[in-house]
């Protein structure tokens, strides 16, 4: 191996540490940034050239990203998801009915749009509700969060790494929904019972006082727009439209207003996580190129194999980095192999404090409160989770 190579290698490598931590230290860097700098060095080295990195990066999902972005972004403003958690609310006024709403809703939710918004919407929700009620938040934050995440295993538009296998398998929405849904509903279930053992408070089915949900404010003709446009979107995917064509045609009918600024929208719209795509589909080109993925290829050809090896990277470089590794090793027509992928990346963020970027926006929004969720208390919570939820999925998926 000459210097050359080894100067590739290195940067790819530290490239890929520096997404798994989510930090380089020293340096004001995420993960958007990191991705984008590591391919940006990769292309002046001539890893691959303009041309490859540009063919590289898969158009459909990154469309169907964006407008899933301004869907989520029009819901937002409107007050839909605080006002959708509020109803829920109103069905119960104890621990454990507050326990079951946290993880029906979040989980609910997130299977028809993007996880990471429902975890940034539902964290203050749920801290102002349970310091209201003098509840200790911990195991409520933890039944939102690992909703947020089990919940998204449903559906192609439930989280970037399903829209990215939507994309790469073709795939029809009603079919993976049909095959994965009894997954999020059964793992809800489980992580109530769990939750339920390691906080016997919440078990309490005693109404709570001074029981007391504020009012949303709500944008009503913005609302009743965004619904409409969004029951012609679900209904799209239903029927086997094309995804990433069906959401730009929604997306693009949002945008066309009198009332709304753009800059109210296209100013929610997480961009980084766009600009962190385009890098890791480039990283995903210049690891194949290099043959890298080459030890996986006997692993994964058992769906045991396959659930270890996705649930491993998942948590060492994050659950999309992953799919975009192990893409090359899976046949397009694979249904079975599509399905453990979607399922083992996605319910492997549960594992850790670090498995998701939903985890994250939880542990630091509790902080922030004063409240401490530690690394090893999301560990007790996320290590059977994680491992009752594979194995269902093993089970399962056939």
């Amino acid at each position: 191996m000459n210097i050359y190579q080894i100067v590739i290698y290195s940067v790819l490598g530290l490239t890929y540490l520096g997404l798994g931590v989510g930090y380089i230290p020293g340096l004001r860097m995420n993960r958007a940034t990191i991705a984008f700098v590591g391919s940006s060095f990769l292309i002046c080295l001539g890893a691959v050239n303009l041309e490859e990195a540009w063919q590289a990066i898969d158009v459909k999902t990154i469309m169907f990203l964006l407008s899933m972005m301004v869907v989520n972004a029009n819901l937002t403003y409107a007050g839909f998801f605080s006002r959708a958690l509020s109803l829920l609310l109103r069905f119960t006024r104890s621990p454990f009915g507050l326990l079951i709403a946290l993880t029906v809703g979040s989980g609910f939710l997130s299977a028809f749009f993007l996880n990471d918004t429902l975890a940034l919407i539902f964290t203050p929700l749920t801290l102002s509700l349970t310091q209201t009620l003098n509840l200790n938040p911990i195991p409520y934050l933890l039944a939102s969060v690992a909703a947020t995440n089990i919940g998204s295993v449903a559906t192609l538009s439930g989280n970037p790494q399903n829209i990215l296998i939507g994309s790469f398998s073709g795939i029809a929405y009603i079919d993976f929904l049909a095959s994965l849904a009894p997954i999020a509903v059964a793992g809800m279930a489980i992580q109530i019972i769990l939750l339920s053992y390691f906080y016997p408070e919440v078990r309490s089915m005693q109404p709570c006082e001074n029981f007391s949900i504020k009012n949303q404010r709500i944008y009503k003709p913005l609302l009743n727009k965004t619904l409409l446009i969004v029951t012609g979107l679900l209904i799209g995917f239903a029927i086997g439209l094309p995804l990433a064509q069906t959401a730009l045609i929604a997306a693009s009918l949002l945008l066309l207003t009198r009332r709304l600024k753009p800059e109210r929208i296209l100013g929610n719209l997480d961009w980084n996580l766009l600009l962190m795509f385009s890098g890791l589909f480039i990283l995903s080109r210049v690891t194949q190129k290099l043959n890298l993925i080459q030890p996986f290829t006997q692993l994964v050809d058992t769906s045991a194999g396959l659930i270890t090896v996705t649930s491993i990277l998942a948590n060492l470089i994050s659950n999309v980095p992953a799919v975009l590794l192990l893409e090359p090793l899976i046949s397009k027509n694979d249904t079975q192999s599509w399905m453990l992928l979607a399922a083992a990346s996605t319910l492997a963020g549960n594992l850790t404090l670090f498995g998701s970027v939903a985890n994250l926006i939880v542990a630091e929004a509790a902080t922030n409160s004063g409240y401490k969720l530690s690394f090893w208390e999301h560990l007790r919570f996320g290590v059977p989770l994680t491992v009752l939820t594979l194995g269902l999925v093993y089970l399962w998926v056939r």
